[in-house]
């Protein structure tokens, strides 16, 4: 009962610190205590959210620039989760394995998007796949960390008593190493998500005509702040629901996930 309790009051802070942000946002705004023209009106906002999903934006309608985006995520994202986490559960299991690889992911990890940017635009052209490549980048260094510190948490223990009753180190690999790592996996997963919608701004700024970063950066050159709140809202609420989307695949498929 008192977990319960416990849920249903930091709800309830939660909410009322969103009800607290947009009263806040409507007072600055009607006693016109900043300009306007940098932060438009709950209202303003509101009704160009309508425009553009029911009129579109220079030439395409929001679920049309949201769709495209998604397209673009989430291929970056499965392709890095089909290659970083093997390749991080791996480098976690061989020290050979990690000391060849690591290195690389050292190296660009802390590089900002746009210092590779060109190169990839380069190489792959102005199209999706250069974009795809860029989110790829952003999905691959998080979850590939997160497997690599998911495996160094593993008890010595379990890994000696599966060899003790005959275990293959393919077995210990599917059987004890995967299911030990999967809820840092996904703890992986929700932060290369985060970090990759935050590139996807930089990810459509170069020969782009659709897209939610589009969008944001177009409006910015056009001094459409209200297109640009429209557009950090859109993608704040999808990354809400992509968040709580792993999150419940994370109780459905590791439901041991933070018990002893």
């Amino acid at each position: 009962m008192k977990k319960k309790k416990k849920i249903s009051t930091e709800r309830i802070i939660s909410v009322c610190a969103v009800i607290l942000f947009f009263a806040a946002w409507y007072l600055v705004t009607a006693l016109e205590l900043v300009d306007p023209k940098l932060i438009p009106t709950p209202k303003a906002t509101w009704d160009s959210f309508v425009e553009v999903l029911t009129q579109g934006y220079k030439g395409h309608t929001l679920l049309q620039h949201l769709g495209t985006s998604m397209e673009r995520l989430l291929k970056a994202f499965l392709l890095s989760v089909v290659t970083a986490v093997p390749l991080g559960l791996l480098s976690g299991f061989s020290s050979k394995i990690k000391a060849f690889v690591e290195p690389f992911i050292e190296f660009y990890r802390p590089l900002p998007p746009l210092a590779y940017y060109t190169l990839l635009t380069l190489a792959l052209g102005i199209g999706n796949s250069s974009k795809i490549a860029l989110l790829f980048l952003a999905c691959f260094a998080p979850i590939y960390v997160a497997c690599v510190s998911a495996v160094a948490r593993i008890k010595e223990d379990y890994i000696n008593a599966a060899y003790t009753v005959g275990a293959t180190r393919m077995q210990v690999f599917w059987s004890v190493i995967l299911p030990s790592c999967a809820a840092e996996i996904f703890v992986g997963l929700r932060t290369a998500i985060g970090v990759a919608y935050s590139t996807l701004v930089a990810a459509e700024m170069v020969a782009a005509s659709s897209g939610i970063g589009w969008m944001v950066v177009d409006a910015g050159n056009w001094f459409r702040n209200d297109i640009i709140f429209v557009g950090i809202f859109v993608m704040g609420f999808t990354g809400l629901f992509i968040d709580w989307l792993l999150k419940f695949l994370e109780k459905k498929l590791v439901p041991w996930s933070g018990k002893d």
